[in-house]
């Protein structure tokens, strides 16, 4: 793992020469990505005179709003469906377009439960919600929805479940409702789970009863082009991947 210091330094061998003048940079992220995003363009500024603005939400809000017309620069999405939506529509540079990182998904609870065993075929989930909801993020169109809701289908566990199921407009709002004790029980990403600690970790689903987890990166057609790619290429840089696996993520296979 890298300290702060070594990110900093790091950072001089990845950034482009800076400009004279300051560019103001917009970024649409999943809302899973928060806290390491966060973490990277703290990093990012401390040695760029560009200004970085985020703004977090579900994917298919994000890419619904950037078709729409917002002013973003950078999108990132926690799946690959919402990105190639905006392909199709010539939203997006698809050169510039690249895999940041991989997530797992994970069944939380409270800090007082046991563990699950997801994979046994007598399992009932709805035994462990005792009349209460499972909180999920939309499962028609937020991705850690649609992966929640694969993987349930996979293991036999969604019919059990599907009418006490809470869907939230994005992931963290899934988290939100477990971590206050107002579900006992939710689906979210493994690095969400890692950013609060009000929640454990009672399951991780098996990687083969959903899509793999990816998080696409890409300059818009409406972007900024030279503050974007700029900040995409220490998105690939050893500092950015350090961030990403501290904060839960692992490391996607096409960021070298």
């Amino acid at each position: 793992m890298f300290k702060i210091a070594g990110l900093t330094a790091l950072l001089f061998a990845f950034l482009l020469p800076l400009k004279s003048s300051a560019e103001t940079l917009t970024i649409f992220a999943a809302s899973s990505l928060k806290n390491a995003l966060d973490e990277i363009i703290n990093v990012y500024q401390a040695n760029s005179e560009d200004q970085l603005i985020v703004s977090y939400a579900g994917s298919s809000a994000l890419a619904r709003q950037i078709e729409m017309g917002a002013p973003a620069d950078i999108f990132i999405s926690a799946n690959e469906a919402w990105m190639d939506y905006l392909l199709e529509r010539n939203m997006i540079l698809p050169e510039s377009r690249f895999d940041l990182a991989h997530n797992t998904l994970v069944l939380i609870g409270g800090q007082d439960q046991t563990s699950i065993e997801l994979e046994n075929p007598a399992l009932k989930l709805s035994d462990y919600l005792s009349g209460n909801y499972l909180a999920m993020a939309l499962t028609n169109s937020v991705p850690a929805g649609i992966y929640g809701k694969q993987a349930l289908t996979s293991l036999g566990l969604w019919q059990d479940v599907e009418t006490q199921v809470a869907q939230a407009d994005n992931v963290r709002a899934a988290l939100a409702l477990v971590a206050t004790g107002e579900a006992p029980l939710g689906i979210v990403y493994n690095s969400d789970a890692v950013a609060e600690p009000r929640v454990k970790i009672l399951a991780t689903f098996p990687a083969d009863s959903h899509a793999t987890i990816r998080y696409p990166a890409a300059i818009t057609d409406l972007g900024n082009k030279s503050p974007a790619e700029r900040f995409l290429k220490f998105l690939r840089s050893s500092a950015t991947k350090a961030i990403l696996e501290r904060n839960g993520f692992s490391e996607a296979t096409d960021t070298q």
